[in-house]
Parts: C-alpha cells; structure tokens; sequence
C-alpha cells in the first residue's frame, strides 16, 4: 500500500488527526466511547437537562433492551480483500450523503446547551449529514436552516390538533427545503418518565421546546383568538417557582423581553401548545391525507410492528423510521433493532427504511446496516457531544461514530455501503 493510500478516509483522517493532536499533549475534548461521554455530559449538564436527555421511560428496560438488542449480533470479518478504497456514502431521497448517518430530533435540546438546534444544524452542515429539527425545538425551524446553507435538513412533524398548523408546518419546512417530512406517530402522548416526573419538570410547561409554534403565524392567530375568548385571566397560585417558570417563558417568546413580560401571550402560548401540540386519535385517516398536504417524501417514525409496516406500504409513504423513541415511551417494549429484523422482509427495499434508538457506535451502525436498514439516526450520542463542546462537540461526537463505521466495514472485508448485508453478521 502507497504512503498516500486510504489517508483521506473518515476513519484514518479522524484516527490521524487525534493521533498528532496527542503528540501535541492535546486529548480530545469529546471522549471516543460512549461511557465516558455519556458520564463527562452528565457532570455538564444541569440535573433537569439530564433527566430529560438521558431518561426513559418506568424502569429503563426498553433503553436497555436497545443496547442489549445489539450484542445478540456479532460481526464476521473476512481477510485478505482490497478494502484500500472505500465508500460508506448513501443517497436518500435523491441527496448522496457521505455516510448512512442522520441527525435524530431532540426536542427541547436547550437542556444540553443554549442555542441548540443552530448549533447542532451547524454541525450536521459541516460533516454534511441530515439532521431532521425538531418540531418541539428551541429555535424555529428557518434559523436552523439559515446555519445549514446548502447541507441536508429533514423536518419531524408532531401532529397537532389543529389542522390548520399542521399544514402551516408542512408549508414551512417545504419553504426550508427539506429533503423529506419525519412524523412522529408514538408520542400521541407523553410516556411515564419518572426522572422527569421526580423534578416536577416538563421543558415545554417553561416555554422551551415551543419555538416551532410560538414563530408559526397559524399557532400565534390561535393564541390569540384564545386570549380574546377568555372571559377573565385564569388563578394563579404565586410561588417563587411561578414566577422563575413566567420568566422562563417570557424570556424564550418572540418580542423584547419587558413588552412580553406585560403581555398574556407568553404564558398563553405555553397552555396552547400543551392542549394542542399532539393528537391522541391520529389514524391511518389522517396519514393518508398527507400526499395531498405536502409534497415532501414522508417517512413515518415509530413503527415496530410489521403489520404497520405493511399498512405502511399500502399508505404509499416513502419511508419508515424503526423507533421505540430512544426508550422513552413504553418502558419494556420491543427493542428498535429487533423490531427491525422482522420489518426488514415486508418493506423488502420497497420504501427508505431507517433504524432510531440504540445506536452508540460505528459498529451499531454496522450492524442496522447488516439487518437491512439503509441509514441510522444518532440522538444521545451528538447531545452529549454539544453538552461539551457545542457546535464542535456534536460535531466531533457523530464524526467518531462515522469514523468507526468506516473503519470497521474496511477490517471487516467490505468496500461499500451496498456490501454490507446479513452475510457481515452472525447471532451471537
């Protein structure tokens, strides 16, 4: 092999890079493996930012099956393959991206740091993946756009209660130029997640998390009508916790901070989004309405079931996102990957097919590639990498996990993305 040979692979560039900052005495400011970031992010973060980030829901047996998911597969390198050049790009929905790995959305993100979803579309923009913003972010949707530039972005929809922000929404992100609408089908409504539920804390109820709506026309008209119609201002108990969550809303709504502070909007847009923010009866009715509200490619995020899947295929949606939402809605649910093993044969390539939840690793992507998905999504793993560093340490985050995905399909014998199938693996 020349000097020259493999240098500007992901994983060899990433490798080097680290390697001469060391001879430096410089080590990387964004641990490698997942535990330590996970732990370093813990002693950053404050502790409402952490049980939101970190926690599942009831007891964490679905996070758990997610990662345990994983070790029922092992890897079986093959030697003595030319592996000198190699591609780990994808192309979805008519964009090659340099590698099968996208951005998860992460609502409320602010937790980890300030600014958050700009920071994270930055960072997505400089390795040029995907990342799919948030319907419940903290900033709206055209400023993450503004920091991507010509980068990939993908738009997750909840679907409200009102229909008319619905599509408000749709047009938007059809106005950003996303490449493809996400919608979140599992959060109908909150799971039971005691970290959360211990603090007494819910983001949202402090206006963070609402910058989609509070920066929607539809959903400030909304507001508004709601204001007019109230006969007389609502009780309210004063407590010194009242009055830090009052700031906390004015301070993240639209306007100068005292014109707000004067103004019932800011918490009346706070109790608009709770009673309107998702929809508890949505069907396979309503999704079927989409092709005529959007013409976004739609994937449909949180299926685990391969009936859904195949109901999936007769909606004519074009993708699906294997999610059990990172553990955090039904506590002792089927993990992602497995879910992905039986709806791999029904989608059968006839839609995208995405794997969310779980994945720590180059390896882990390795293996959701093997089991048939066509990319990931990573979520905790860049959260913690901005709880760090911001913009550069969500960046340096998913970039370790490209690095080892690249590295780990050249040790095991494969040269491409399309190579990599269940013949890579065996059950453990």
């Amino acid at each position: 092999m020349s000097a020259s040979e493999n240098q500007d692979s992901p994983g060899r560039a990433r490798q080097n890079l680290i390697y001469r900052d060391g001879v430096l005495g410089r080590t990387p400011s964004v641990p490698t493996d997942f535990d330590t970031l996970e732990r370093r992010a813990r002693r950053k973060m404050s502790a409402k930012g952490w049980a939101y980030v970190h926690g599942g829901a009831g007891l964490g047996r679905t996070m758990q099956a997610n990662r345990d998911a994983f070790d029922k597969w092992q890897i079986v390198p093959r030697v003595l393959r030319d592996v000198s050049k190699r591609d780990i790009g994808v192309e979805l929905f008519g964009r090659r991206i340099p590698a099968p790995v996208l951005l998860a959305p992460v609502g409320a993100a602010e937790l980890a740091r300030p600014e958050a979803d700009v920071a994270i579309a930055a960072a997505a923009a400089e390795l040029g993946v995907p990342y799919i913003f948030s319907n419940q972010g903290c900033a709206p949707m055209e400023e993450s756009a503004a920091a991507m530039g010509d980068a990939p972005r993908w738009f997750q929809l909840y679907w409200s209660t009102d229909d008319d922000l619905v599509d408000s929404l749709l047009q938007r992100a059809s106005n950003i130029r996303a490449d493809a609408v996400v919608v979140t089908l599992d959060t109908t409504m909150l799971g039971w997640r005691p970290e959360d539920l211990n603090l007494g804390s819910l983001p949202f109820a402090q206006g963070q998390g609402i910058a989609q709506y509070t920066s929607d026309p539809v959903f400030r008209r909304i507001v508004h009508d709601r204001i007019k119609a109230a006969a007389k201002k609502p009780d309210v108990e004063v407590t010194l916790g009242a009055i830090r969550s009052l700031v906390s809303m004015t301070r993240r709504f639209p306007g100068r901070f005292l014109d707000n502070l004067r103004s019932p909007e800011p918490r009346a847009a706070v109790e608009t989004f709770l009673d309107i923010y998702s929809r508890p009866s949505l069907s396979w009715a309503d999704i079927e309405t989409l092709r005529s509200r959007t013409s976004l490619p739609i994937l449909l995020k949180g299926v685990l079931h391969p009936d859904d899947a195949r109901r999936a295929l007769d909606a004519g949606v074009d993708g699906i996102v294997v999610s059990n939402h990172g553990g955090r809605q039904v506590d002792g649910s089927v993990s992602s990957l497995d879910a992905l093993v039986d709806i791999a044969p029904v989608v059968d390539g006839r839609l995208t097919l995405l794997l969310d939840s779980g994945i720590r690793t180059g390896a882990d992507v390795f293996k959701a590639l093997a089991l048939g998905a066509d990319a990931v999504t990573l979520g905790r793993p860049h959260l913690y990498g901005l709880a760090l560093a911001g913009q550069a340490g969500a960046r340096d985050a998913t970039a370790n996990v490209i690095a080892e995905f690249d590295l780990t399909m050249g040790l095991s014998g494969l040269t491409s993305v399309a190579e990599i199938d269940r013949d890579a693996l065996r059950r453990a």
